[in-house]
């Protein structure tokens, strides 16, 4: 099998096309919330919407051993106001030191944590306070644990994109055909068969030759 592909060189950029529609897909997928099985209300129409890009302050903290999710802490995971960012939430921060950029989720809050103050779990408390207080760039990527609250994905992008370009284009009127009084298709004129007028036995305007003499 490997000879054969590197023998041709559409196969081998067949298997390459095939490689990254098969990532992207893969990476496009989302998978099934259980916690939206239940109903969880309308969101909040105040709230940052899915795809906003916010400007926000972002803190660091160490202690504690379980978030007010539930879930024990861990690296990867803030704390924000619910106000907000709502618990569940999936945003990427992006700050001047790339250690800390990168997808976080949103599964603590506090009563420090008020307005647009994202705070930062951390194992070390020394890297803690070496962080110290400075501002981010949040991208919201999922409000809560909504899934229909995400940013669109590529798929989803182009999918649309291509049903507004349908809906765009005008619908097609069939030609109209002209009727008559009575409501019937009038035929052209050059479509009717005209039939040819039958020649007569015997021509009025031919004088008849007299008989011959004897």
């Amino acid at each position: 099998m490997r000879h054969a592909i590197s023998r041709s060189l559409w196969r081998k950029i067949l298997v390459t096309c095939l490689a990254v529609v098969g990532f992207v897909l893969l990476y496009e997928a989302t998978t099934f919330d259980s916690r939206d099985a239940a109903p969880q209300g309308r969101v909040d129409p105040t709230l940052p919407a899915a795809g906003a890009r916010l400007a926000f302050t972002a803190t660091a903290y160490c202690k504690g051993r379980t978030t007010a999710s539930g879930v024990g802490v861990r690296t990867g995971i803030a704390a924000s106001d619910p106000a907000l960012l709502p618990v569940g939430s999936v945003v990427n921060i992006s700050t001047d030191t790339a250690k800390y950029n990168g997808v976080y989720t949103i599964m603590d809050t506090g009563p420090k944590v008020q307005g647009r103050v994202l705070d930062i779990y951390m194992w070390s408390c020394n890297e803690a306070l070496a962080f110290g207080r400075r501002p981010v760039e949040v991208t919201v990527l999922r409000l809560g644990w909504n899934p229909s609250a995400s940013t669109p994905s590529l798929v989803d992008r182009l999918f649309r994109r291509r049903e507004a370009a349908r809906n765009a284009r005008p619908p097609a009127t069939p030609p109209t055909s002209a009727t008559g009084g009575d409501g019937a298709t009038a035929t052209p004129a050059e479509a009717q068969p005209v039939s040819a007028p039958e020649p007569d036995a015997e021509p009025s305007h031919v004088t008849p030759l007299p008989p011959p003499a004897p």
